[in-house]
């Protein structure tokens, strides 16, 4: 914003740099704090994709909130009584800090936590973040009030400046430099500055414009003028930022569930998203009709086609298909806010239309993260978001060629349509062709999707049954009977736990726990009098995995399921005295970053007996987990052995990689001629703890 342009007479000269300061380090705290207090609550939750889902959730929702109480704040009441009700809340905020959560919220149960997370975030940040939300367009009310016949649109650009500093500046700055506890004490300083900025800016504002609260009009910057919105206008307002806000948590969910829930992944989709509402309120020139609406067609297509480019043997890979992702959402985006900014209002109806927009964006996060687990078994709503975004950039851009330069044109708009026509079927027909024939069972929670499917019904010999978490088989089992014993995937003989468990067997009976159910194959090692304990946190897993799988009737009365998350189930229990400890809990190629911490391996080592071995799936496609685990063994003075196994499609064994922790000499002496050299200098491995977590560092090329 050019705040030299809103001086005027009669005005302090420091009055506009407080507004804006205002509006820039409200936004900034205001996204600064979503990571940062996610992050904190993240390990408590299971470490699930949908505990950011369901931040955002509550955030959106609360950023209506804020948006009502300024739209009520500006109707109600006169300016002087506006600021003396909101700098009272603001005090009473500071008083709520340091936004840090109390360790009791923790949840270890089966149950659907959804709704804890929302209570926590209401006690721990709800009051801060609410009048944080209110900021916006708060000031920009006043601004208009202040400074008749200027714009205060700009204002709102500036404040998705502030917000994208704080998204970019948290994984690169804050996150890797300081501790969650240092972070917290950080961020409630700095409100406490804002409070002070915003007490600063309403003392400079008193008897400033007119008096009675209510705005002046201006017709300039291509906006409507002051006649009461239709119903089309408030139509647009909801239902643009709703797709937008789709797209946005839906992309969001898609990249969470294959690689890592951490900052970063979250960030990244939201930055973009945040762009799109700088560059289409910074200026009507940006968004052209022309340009973002082919891009996003195009583009939708793309994404929705991505695995015939598989069945095709044409591996797109992670960067590209990442890539196509996130471009996919800017370009929506773009259309969904550019189209918005087309349908905003002079400023007598501002906080009318910030309402509407911030009420849109918590209807697209309730359908996300509240209607689509209950409607559907899988993540349908990328599919229908897909398919939405579609059709409005089609829509768009018939538009913009109907209407183009020379006048109404509707013969150029007719060419494009079978064009427009075919898109809309290959984005239908795609996302529809990923509904596998072979599926016969599927549920829904909020740990994700859980599948099973049957290969093979014709030929005995090869007839299976699989289960698979997100994009990746987490189980199989031959149908036959003559070899349903066998242990398949990434945990036969030959694997790293395989030979831990072949090591110990010999030696007698053995406990062994491990965290992450599956379809329960490291069963079909148990014998006579040896105990096997999973845990497990997705309730529905285990009710797949004795219906569809014989691998824990195998295991009899020496086999027990425990519900909940691992080690917060581990940190309940007295010391199991395991003789093997698994780390097996991945959901798709996600990692359990809470479960890899040296916290996490200090409550490990606390259920390991003398000598015994913890054993770590490290199997991922996008990640090398090798200097976390190696780091984190050797600050406990445990020496690491890395094995890895071929495939094998005619026993269903898949390649895996599993890292052997132990102390145990006589171990490590029988494992050594089947492990691999480790690349890298263990002096560079950075452990992970649960303040701190790096994903850059251990990317693969």
């Amino acid at each position: 914003m050019e705040v030299n342009r809103l001086t005027g007479s009669g005005k302090a000269a420091w009055l506009v740099p407080a507004l804006a300061g205002t509006v820039l380090l409200g936004a900034f705290l205001l996204f600064q704090v979503q990571p940062l207090i996610s992050r904190y609550i993240l390990p408590w939750f299971g470490g699930s994709p949908a505990v950011w889902t369901t931040c955002m959730l509550f955030f959106q929702v609360l950023l209506f909130c804020g948006y009502l109480y300024a739209h009520l704040l500006q109707r109600s009441l006169l300016s002087k009584k506006q600021v003396f009700v909101h700098l009272l809340l603001l005090a009473l905020a500071c008083a709520t800090l340091p936004a840090i959560p109390d360790d009791s919220w923790k949840h270890s149960g089966p149950v659907d936590p959804s709704l804890r997370i929302l209570v926590l975030l209401a006690v721990t940040i709800g009051l801060p973040y609410f009048m944080l939300a209110s900021t916006s367009p708060l000031v920009q009310a006043w601004v208009s009030r202040a400074y008749p016949g200027r714009s205060p649109y700009r204002l709102y650009a500036l404040s998705n400046v502030g917000s994208l500093a704080a998204l970019i500046s948290y994984p690169f700055l804050f996150e890797p430099a300081l501790e969650l506890d240092a972070q917290s004490w950080l961020w409630s300083g700095f409100f406490v500055l804002y409070a002070l900025l915003s007490l600063l800016a309403s003392i400079g504002l008193r008897g400033t414009g007119n008096p009675d609260g209510v705005e002046a009009d201006h017709h300039g910057s291509g906006m409507k003028d002051s006649s009461p919105p239709s119903c089309r206008d408030r139509i647009l307002w909801i239902g643009l930022p709703a797709c937008g806000s789709l797209m946005l948590l839906a992309t969001t969910n898609r990249v969470c569930q294959e690689i890592a829930v951490v900052p970063f992944l979250w960030v990244v989709p939201l930055t973009l998203y945040l762009v799109s509402f700088i560059i289409c309120f910074d200026h009507d020139r940006w968004y052209l009709r022309a340009v973002w609406a082919p891009l996003a067609g195009v583009s939708i297509v793309a994404v929705a086609c991505i695995d015939w480019f598989d069945d095709w043997g044409y591996a797109i890979g992670f960067a590209r298909e990442l890539g196509l992702h996130l471009a996919a959402l800017f370009f929506i985006c773009m259309v969904c806010h550019g189209e918005l900014v087309r349908a905003r209002p002079s400023s007598r109806h501002l906080t009318d239309f910030y309402l509407m927009t911030a009420a849109g964006g918590a209807l697209g996060g309730l359908f996300v993260s509240v209607m689509a687990p209950v409607l559907f078994t899988s993540y349908l709503e990328w599919e229908i978001g897909l398919t939405v975004s579609y059709l409005i950039s089609a829509a768009v851009l018939i538009a913009a060629l109907a209407h183009g330069a020379g006048g109404v044109r509707p013969a150029r708009a007719v060419m494009i349509v079978p064009a427009v026509l075919a898109g809309l079927v290959s984005v239908v027909y795609s996302e529809g062709d990923r509904v596998a024939a072979d599926v016969v069972a599927r549920t829904r929670s909020f740990y994700g999707v859980v599948q099973v499917l049957e290969f093979g019904r014709g030929d005995a010999g090869l007839h299976e049954f699989s289960m698979k978490h997100g994009a990746i088989i987490h189980g199989q089992q031959f149908a036959s009977p003559l070899k349903r014993h066998i242990a398949t995937t990434y945990y036969n003989e030959e694997s790293g736990v395989g030979r831990a468990i072949g090591f110990f067997k010999d030696l007698g009976p053995v406990r062994v726990g491990i965290i992450g159910l599956g379809v329960g194959t490291l069963a079909t090692y148990a014998r006579g009098e040896d105990v096997y304990r999973f845990y497990e946190l997705n309730p529905q897993v285990e009710t797949l995995a004795r219906k569809y799988f014989t691998y824990l009737d195998h295991c009899g009365s020496g086999c027990e399921v425990i519900q909940g998350d691992g080690r917060l189930s581990l940190e309940a229990e007295p010391a199991q005295d395991y003789t093997i400890l698994v780390l097996d809990a991945f959901s798709s190629d996600a990692i359990p970053a809470h479960l890899l911490t040296i916290e996490a391996f200090a409550l490990y080592l606390s259920h390991l007996r003398e000598g015994g071995v913890i054993a770590v799936h490290i199997t991922n496609r996008y990640l090398d987990l090798t200097p976390v685990v190696r780091a984190a063994g050797a600050h406990y003075g445990l020496k690491c052995e890395k094995i890895s196994s071929n495939d094998d499609d005619s026993r269903l064994v898949f390649g895996s990689d599993w890292m052997l922790l132990t102390r145990n000499e006589d171990f490590l002496r029988a494992i050594a001629r089947f492990s691999v050299p480790m690349q890298g200098d263990i002096s560079m491995d950075v452990p992970w703890t649960d303040r701190y977590s790096n994903l850059f560092r251990i990317l693969k090329n």
